[in-house]
């Protein structure tokens, strides 16, 4: 069965979960052109969950994907954080920052989220960083909903399907956004798109979803011809209409500087992708330093709230793939339709 039929979809093109740069219109767009919207859940908590869920449908009776983390919680480290707070002390200090508010949440998926997503029966139920537990995961497929992971390496691409997976995304360090690494943090480990994706392909039963770097209908093209059954993609959305990316987000990736990416753990404690800017040059882009994921977000996000009132990206998460040339101001109607171009016969 493709994945096409398996999902009930019509174009094998999914767009990627994107905290905090999307909402449902985004994945609206892309489920009632024929490809797999997705609303990320991972900084929701269980009422705005529902809120999305419930415009989605006012909207599309399509499929729909919905986005978790499934990180462990953890203990906060005063020397560390300390640590932290000092290295951002002059940048504080810069900007006139006296007072850290709680910086934002990032949950991990459990009976809560379940709850609060079962009464809308998403078809695709999607986690970063591993799996929940074995309860969780029975409950989600008790609807008839898919279960979809990344996996940045092959050992973690089998231990899905050990426990659960139904689909499995080979995510190529090409990709933007946080990394789903979650068996080792060794970022030696990491590949990119197209050395890691038939080695999955290779290694596993249940169907592959290529990302990173996939930017146009050629690199759809390529990444079905090397035995996915779908692409996501996620860069490429960024400037759709639809999207929530901000001005300054907007600016950077329609910059020459967009060329320019880096993975780095300063802006949540986990590596993830980002267009370079200035703390990253100046403290990165991994840093021991950085207090565990999600802590390392609360002081940064003080201080990029700060200079974003000036009109500066210097703090913020650009994140972004290596690869901007998809990015357009168009519908992103319009960019799946495009995107599928590709299935076309010459």
């Amino acid at each position: 069965m493709s994945i096409v039929d398996y999902l009930g979809i019509e174009l094998p093109i999914i767009q990627s979960p994107m905290a905090g740069v999307q909402d449902h219109r985004l994945a609206v767009a892309v489920s009632e052109a024929g490809g797999l919207g997705s609303i990320p859940c991972a900084m929701l908590g269980a009422d705005a969950i529902a809120a999305e869920l419930s415009a989605f449908r006012a909207l599309s009776d399509q499929p729909v994907n919905v986005n978790f983390f499934c990180h462990q919680v953890p203990q906060a480290d005063a020397r560390r954080e300390t640590g932290w707070r000092n290295a951002l002390q002059p940048y504080l200090n810069e900007y006139g920052v006296s007072t850290i508010p709680p910086g934002p949440d990032r949950n991990p998926f459990d009976q809560a989220a379940a709850t609060a997503i079962a009464p809308f029966r998403p078809e695709v139920v999607s986690f970063h960083f591993g799996l929940p537990s074995a309860e969780l995961i029975h409950r989600v497929k008790s609807w008839g909903a898919r279960v979809m992971s990344s996996a940045t390496t092959v050992d973690e691409a089998r231990w899905l399907e050990a426990h659960g997976a139904d689909i499995v995304i080979a995510q190529g360090y090409e990709a933007g956004g946080h990394r789903g690494m979650f068996l080792s943090d060794d970022l030696t480990t990491q590949m990119g798109t197209m050395s890691l994706l038939p080695q999955i392909v290779r290694s596993v039963r249940i169907p592959v979803v290529a990302a990173g770097g996939i930017a146009d209908e050629r690199g759809v093209k390529a990444a079905l011809a090397m035995g996915a059954t779908a692409v996501q993609m996620g860069t490429a959305f960024l400037l759709c209409d639809e999207a929530g990316t901000s001005a300054i987000h907007r600016r950077a990736l329609k910059s020459a500087d967009s060329s320019h990416t880096a993975v780095t753990n300063l802006f949540s404690g986990r590596p993830a992708r980002s267009i370079v800017n200035r703390v990253i040059r100046e403290l990165g882009p991994i840093s021991e330093l950085a207090p565990a994921f999600p802590l390392a977000a609360t002081s940064i996000a003080a201080l990029r709230k700060a200079a974003e009132r000036h009109n500066s990206g210097d703090f913020t998460p650009l994140w972004s793939g290596q690869n901007t040339s998809g990015c357009s101001e168009v519908s992103a109607r319009e960019l799946t339709l495009a995107l599928a171009g590709a299935l076309e016969p010459a």
